[in-house]
């Protein structure tokens, strides 16, 4: 059951798709960590959730006093159920639903802009795949050229990041070799592991 932690809504269940591995919602323990790490950087702020699923960051970002959401979702199904989830919240005049490709040129044309805090939540399929990666960390890059001088970009990723190389020697084993994390425009990152689960805080060079 997916809950709002904190704020004017703690408590209040937030509604999640059902029989479906389209989503995956924030551990409990991890929105508060991530939370407890950005206190202070909500109240009456902007903030862009990316991959925003059933709204659990965006949503609890609204909870603790965020001025302005914009949450991006392309499945339709899961957008329908996020726009509900803002109804039932009273959101609708803090919190905008952006039914869109979270990778294309759309998603940050409606985002706030400067922006505070920007999360992305890819899926593990889409940012684990070599050919497909570059295309997320990309548009990262043009997330964090939107931030404000003191907000954080997060991304989050598995724990470990890593490809699994086969050996030259001896194809038969794998070597795990870390991924790259570095944003060329961005400070950072400043990383947080959770288990199974890792968060990268990020910031705009200034200059």
């Amino acid at each position: 059951m997916l809950r709002i932690i904190s704020g004017t809504n703690k408590r209040k269940r937030l509604r999640t798709p059902q029989g479906t591995d389209t989503t995956r919602p924030l551990p409990d323990f991890v929105r508060e960590a991530m939370f407890n790490l950005l206190r202070g950087h909500f109240e009456g702020e902007t903030v862009l959730d990316v991959f925003a699923g059933s709204g659990s960051f965006g949503l609890e970002a609204h909870s603790r006093g965020a001025a302005r959401v914009v949450l991006i979702e392309q499945n339709k199904k899961v957008a329908a159920i996020l726009r509900e989830n803002v109804e039932e919240l009273n959101a609708g005049d803090q919190c905008e639903v952006l039914e869109a490709d979270a990778l294309g040129p759309l998603a940050l044309g409606r985002a706030p802009n400067p922006v505070h805090i920007v999360f992305f939540d890819p899926p593990y399929p889409l940012i684990n795949d070599p050919a497909r990666r570059d295309f997320v960390w990309r548009q990262f890059s043009r997330a964090v050229d939107l931030l404000d001088d003191t907000g954080y970009a997060i991304m989050r990723t598995p724990s470990p990041y890593v490809d699994f190389v086969p050996r030259e020697k001896d194809p038969e084993y794998n070597d795990r070799v870390p991924i790259s994390l570095e944003v060329e425009n961005a400070l950072g990152p400043e990383t947080h592991e959770y288990g199974t689960t890792a968060i990268h805080l990020y910031m705009k060079k200034q200059g």
